[in-house]
Formats: structure tokens, C-alpha cells, sequence
């Protein structure tokens, strides 16, 4: 008698042992990952609900896609590139798998010189792949009123940072949204939830592929 337990022991500890190792695979498949996005007030969702911003879109995007991302809305308005580097080095105490950084608007909006903008993000940057993280980075334009010289070289910022630390470069974040009254608010700066939602397009055919 003690020898028949002995052997349906074994033969449940195999079994277990079996189905432990078929579901071990489906575990990590199913492992939830993050994406931190470090941004401004555009990322923030200013003067809409956040749930319709775009970081919040981007994420149901991805799980439809099947793609088990959780996005961390990391945007803080009226916010530089100058706080780059500081708020991705918080940032990474969180350990996320990924990291996009939004930042460079208010830059051009008061002005500022996109050399500085250049040092701050490529710091940033530099500071989350130190970390082993993968970066992305979002491009921004301003309006020809600032000054076609100005305008030229603030746009050109993004590409020559992207090319320098080697990351991929979401060329224009606000992309089909920019400029057009129906997609932003009064204020024509900051995107209703119809841009939002055009700005979740646009990231969600840039990640499909590399998340």
C-alpha cells in the first residue's frame, strides 16, 4: 500500500511539474510592461479629462492590439527641457521597460534656445539608456510666427538629438492636430479629445511595431 501512494505521488508531482512548465511560457507572455512617458501639458491632457488624453488611449490601443503595455502618464504642465533630465532620473525609479520623452514645446513657446533644448534632452536621454531602458523620442515644430530661422532650427532640434543618442524619433507629435481649430481647444495650443485621439493614432502605428 505505502509503495502505490509513493508512485500516484510521483505521478501528481510529474503532472503538476508538466502543467507548471506549459503555463510558465503564457506567464511571461502575459507579464504586464511599461512605458513611461515624460512629457508637458500636451501629454497631461490640459483641459480635458485624462482618461481621454492620449497616453490613456495608447495604452487600450495597445491591449486591443494585444500588446499588454501600461502607459504612465508622466506630464506636467508649463514644463521645459530643462526638467528633462531630473524628472527621467525619477522617473526611472519606477524600473520601466521603456521611456518616451515629450518635452521642447514651452522651449519654443518662450523662446528659448534650442541649443539648451539640445543639452537638456540628449542628458535625458543619455540618463534613461544609462539605465538600460529603451528611449523614444517625440518631435515638436512651431508655428512660422516665431521666425522661419527660429522655427527651422527649434524643429531641427529633435532629429539631430535622436541621431546622436541613436533613438527612435516620433517626428511630429502633434501631427494632423496642429493648426487645426477643430481639433484643439480655444486657446488653439492644446488639443481637444478629437486631437488626442489623432495623436493616439499616430503613437500607436509608431509602437505597434517596436513595443
Amino acid at each position: 500500500m505505502p509503495t502505490d501512494l509513493s508512485r500516484s505521488g510521483m505521478e501528481g508531482m510529474k503532472h503538476f511539474l508538466l502543467l507548471l512548465a506549459l503555463c510558465l511560457p503564457d506567464y511571461a507572455h502575459s507579464k504586464e510592461k511599461v512605458l513611461v512617458i515624460v512629457g508637458d501639458s500636451l501629454t497631461e491632457g490640459y483641459g480635458i479629462k485624462k482618461e481621454n488624453a492620449y497616453p490613456h488611449l495608447l495604452e487600450a490601443k495597445l491591449k486591443a492590439a494585444g500588446k499588454n503595455w501600461k502607459i504612465i502618464n508622466s506630464g506636467v504642465s508649463g514644463s521645459t527641457s530643462a526638467s528633462g533630465p531630473g524628472r527621467v532620473d525619477w522617473a526611472l525609479k519606477s524600473k520601466p521597460d521603456a521611456l518616451m520623452l515629450a518635452l521642447g514645446g514651452n522651449d519654443g513657446l518662450r523662446g528659448l534656445k534650442p541649443e539648451s533644448m539640445e543639452k537638456n534632452l540628449r542628458k535625458a536621454v543619455a540618463s534613461a539608456k544609462a539605465a538600460g531602458v529603451k528611449v523614444y523620442l517625440a518631435g515638436m515644430q512651431m508655428p512660422p510666427n516665431y521666425g522661419n530661422e527660429y522655427a527651422k532650427n527649434f524643429a531641427a532640434t529633435f532629429p539631430k538629438v535622436a541621431a546622436a543618442e541613436k533613438v527612435d524619433l516620433v517626428p511630429f507629435l502633434l501631427e494632423g492636430v496642429a493648426g487645426e481649430e477643430k481639433l484643439n481647444l480655444a486657446d488653439r495650443i492644446h488639443p481637444n479629445e478629437a486631437g488626442h485621439k489623432i495623436m493616439a493614432d499616430l503613437l500607436f502605428r509608431f509602437f505597434k511595431d517596436r513595443l
